[in-house]
């Protein structure tokens, strides 16, 4: 008899994960950009500038990001089970950064300490890196259990961060020497975000993915290179030059950086969470013959 052919579409191909919704999403999105923008706040303050509004801000996000969360939950009101789990979970430990991110924070807006302003800006950061890895310890989903996602995710949110600033530039009095500097530095985040997000496709497409996720992460290949990176490029190299309207030229960089960055998330988190699907060393045979080859229905790539 032979061996049963496993068809994509079947049921055992990978289906779209439909636990996490956009509130999950917007926690992502939200909080990885507060959290890069309390960092980029704090490599600023080191300038001398004024950065209360972007501490407001910053925590703001991340605060909207941690209620869409909450909201998502089955029962709101057992929220603080998450604590529980310290020792396995990325989710507690991202729970665990919070608090100490809005309290350097409010330290560092009601003192004008450049010193706390620094340690929340780090808190920021390492929410970030905790989101990262909350995605990236999630095995179920091929797409985001990769290694390469969490850089990926974690430059993302840095690289918001430094599109945000980018776009407060023209309320925030910067002077010629932290103009440069905000430019160089945006530049260098959104060059380390595209290297991130090309390897990521790349890493993908070579140890295999479901073909769902691999479709998803192509449609937006293009707004996240040329809308998210380059043209933010074009209009940073204006803004630099200090022609009228340089400021505005750098703030409209910004919005095409965190843009991207929020369509990147959640493409990743909505629309390229693909599970793993069924996967067979080889296929089965009833009685006697010879049993099929290996099947991974529903996957594309070289894997």
């Amino acid at each position: 008899m032979k061996a049963k052919t496993f068809k994509a579409g079947g049921g055992a191909s990978p289906r779209l994960q439909q636990n996490w919704d956009w509130r999950a999403a917007s926690n992502f999105i939200c909080g990885g950009a507060g959290g890069g923008l309390l960092f980029a706040a704090a490599l600023l303050s080191l300038a001398g500038t004024n950065v209360r509004a972007l501490l407001v801000a910053g925590m703001a996000l991340i605060g909207i990001g941690l209620t869409c969360v909450w909201l998502e939950i089955g029962r709101p009101l057992r929220a603080m089970n998450v604590y529980r789990h310290i020792k396995t979970s990325w989710m507690t430990r991202e729970a665990l950064v919070a608090p100490v991110v809005f309290g350097l924070g409010a330290l560092a807006f009601l003192t004008n300490s450049v010193i706390a302003t620094v340690l929340a800006g780090l808190a920021g950061a390492a929410f970030v890196y905790s989101q990262a890895r909350i995605l990236n310890a999630d095995k179920g989903i091929p797409a985001w259990r990769h290694p390469a996602c969490r850089p990926l995710v974690f430059a993302t949110g840095l690289a918001e961060g430094a599109g945000l600033l980018a776009v407060a530039a023209p309320w925030i009095g910067l002077g010629v020497a932290s103009r440069t500097g905000l430019v160089a530095g945006v530049l260098l985040l959104l060059l380390v975000r595209v290297l991130a997000w090309r390897a990521y496709v790349r890493a993908l497409r070579s140890s295999g993915a479901p073909t769902g996720s691999l479709r998803a992460l192509a449609a937006i290949d293009q707004r996240v290179v040329v809308g998210g990176a380059l043209a933010p490029a074009l209009l940073l190299g204006v803004g630099i030059l200090g022609f009228p309207g340089s400021v505005v030229a750098i703030a409209a960089a910004g919005v095409l950086a965190v843009a991207a960055g929020w369509l990147l998330k959640y493409t990743l988190i909505r629309r390229a969470a693909f599970t793993q699907g069924l996967e067979l060393k080889h296929q089965p045979v009833r009685g006697r013959g010879v049993s099929g080859p290996a099947a991974r229905p529903g996957w594309g790539g070289a894997g």
